[in-house]
């Protein structure tokens, strides 16, 4: 897996700065800090050719939490904030992977047909199914915050690394090629 890790490349970017504010640099993650966490997704994302909204959501993934990761950066309250920094799709992006039920939009969230691909949102309880291009984002994004958290954490890709193989090669129809060369250069 290769991508670049430049600290300093968004220096002085709005989202850096609200990633600051709220306490991300100094958030103990694994491999170091929140923030190098999230440049580091981001960077993944980039070197998969992610769009410039996927990329900045990536970046800012964390801000209201996650199924599997209860920290909040912000609350849903003030998702004009998040807006402001990245913009109204990649905010978009990151409610959508922040209120994720994992259990129940996991395992459909691949079917060919699409129709059964029913995603849950934790915050609201809502169901529905999300269109293609919201499916490919959510899986590449979480392959990327997955994999980054497998590379840096040996005993997290220990016991998770099989179950991640097993879900992202459900997945692989959304993952783009260089995502799946990635999966399985780290957890194959």
């Amino acid at each position: 897996m290769t991508h670049s890790e430049d600290k300093h490349a968004h220096t002085d970017s709005p989202a850096i700065a609200l990633l600051k504010e709220v306490g991300a640099e100094t958030t103990k993650h694994s491999g170091g800090t929140l923030l190098t966490h999230l440049l580091r997704v981001e960077a993944l994302v980039a070197a998969w050719g992610g769009r410039p909204a996927l990329r900045a959501a990536a970046l800012c993934h964390a801000f209201y939490g996650t199924d599997g990761l209860p920290l909040i950066l912000l609350d849903l309250s003030e998702r004009a904030r998040l807006t402001e920094a990245i913009g109204t799709e990649a905010e978009e992006l990151v409610y959508f992977y922040a209120s994720c039920d994992r259990e129940a939009s996991y395992p459909g969230l691949s079917a060919p047909d699409g129709a059964s691909a029913v995603f849950r949102d934790r915050f609201t309880g809502e169901e529905f199914v999300p269109s293609p291009q919201q499916r490919r984002d959510f899986a590449e994004l979480t392959a990327a915050n997955e994999l980054d958290l497998a590379q840096v954490n040996a005993s997290f890709r220990e016991r998770n690394g099989a179950g991640l193989l097993e879900l992202f090669t459900r997945w692989s129809p959304l993952l783009s090629e260089p995502a799946r060369r990635d999966v399985t250069a780290v957890l194959g």
